[in-house]
């Protein structure tokens, strides 16, 4: 019996005004999906924080708990940064990461950490 493989990834949601949130899943689509349900009470509804600007992908859940955590603690100006070198126009990622799971593709297009 192969080793189960295990995914994780920690993200980064913004609202159209650039309000941030940063969070940590092994289910990127289904997690942001819920983000994007906008259940009242939650802080993502509470901001309109529901577009997905950036995530990085990781094979064991410390290395992305550990990211997550490096991550809250940056500045506002360090996280802009780091959104910005991979997604300049703050494009909403989720559509794109749908179309990539009907086709199967998510976890071999990203690289591993």
């Amino acid at each position: 019996m192969p080793p189960r493989e295990y995914h994780f990834w920690v993200y980064i949601l913004s609202s159209r005004s650039r309000n941030l949130y940063i969070g940590m899943t092994n289910n990127l689509i289904r997690r942001t999906a819920t983000h994007r349900e906008e259940v009242p009470g939650t802080h993502t509804h509470r901001y309109a924080i529901h577009r997905l600007v950036y995530f990085e992908y990781f094979r064991y859940v410390r290395s992305a708990i550990a990211r997550e955590k490096q991550l809250k603690h940056w500045t506002r100006e360090q996280k802009i940064e780091l959104i910005e070198q991979i997604n300049p126009t703050w494009e909403d990622l989720f559509p794109k990461l749908q179309e990539r799971q009907m086709v199967g593709t998510l976890e071999g297009d990203l690289s591993q950490k």
